[in-house]
């Protein structure tokens, strides 16, 4: 673990190799597990706000599931988190084919809404969770990703690479330039 700014990361995120591999596990995380998509207070507010711009992307029982549960749920944990489909699917997936997809991700790349998704989500297999002083960032190790690892060591690139964009939408720039020279020293001091 390192220190970076007000965030405490795992050297996991260097270390471990990872690009997800949706022909091999067909988006099972939106599918798979028993919560929904962790949500920070300000994305409740705009899972509100998009909805009516993202319902007709997505599937009669994700909607059915929304409207009757809201556009987001407090979980069991009393976490904040997207809303299922029979305590199974996220209520926004879609599927192309036998692939799971993310209906507000489809609404985001034609355009009708300026947010991409939760950013649980684009982060992972990074997950943060924020304490009152610092933010903790760890690698998620989740056994229907193993097809990503592989990929991610064939193609060597490691965690903190895969998700840039979401590091960067959730910490900043400075933040991301920074973790990238701690990875540069990591590097060298792995190789002696």
């Amino acid at each position: 673990m390192f220190q970076l700014g007000k965030t405490i990361v795992s050297e996991d995120i260097l270390e471990k190799e990872f690009v997800c591999n949706l022909s091999a596990c067909h988006g099972a995380c939106c599918v798979d597990g028993d919560a929904g998509a962790p949500l920070s207070q300000e994305e409740t507010a705009i899972l509100e706000e998009i909805f009516p711009k993202v319902k007709p992307f997505l599937r009669k029982e994700g909607i059915e599931a929304i409207e009757a549960q809201g556009t987001w749920v407090k979980g069991t944990d009393g976490d904040l988190e997207t809303p299922l489909i029979d305590n199974k699917d996220c209520a926004y997936v879609i599927f192309d084919g036998k692939t799971a997809l993310c209906g507000i991700e489809q609404a985001y790349n034609q355009g009708i809404v300026d947010w991409k998704k939760p950013v649980s989500c684009h982060l992972y297999p990074i997950r943060v969770k924020d304490f009152t002083e610092f933010a903790a960032v760890n690698y998620d190790k989740w056994d229907i990703c193993d097809d990503a690892c592989s990929l991610g060591k064939e193609l060597e690139v490691p965690v903190y690479k895969f998700v840039k964009e979401a590091l960067i939408r959730r910490f900043g720039e400075d933040w991301y330039l920074e973790l990238e020279l701690v990875a540069q020293e990591w590097k060298k001091v792995k190789s002696k």
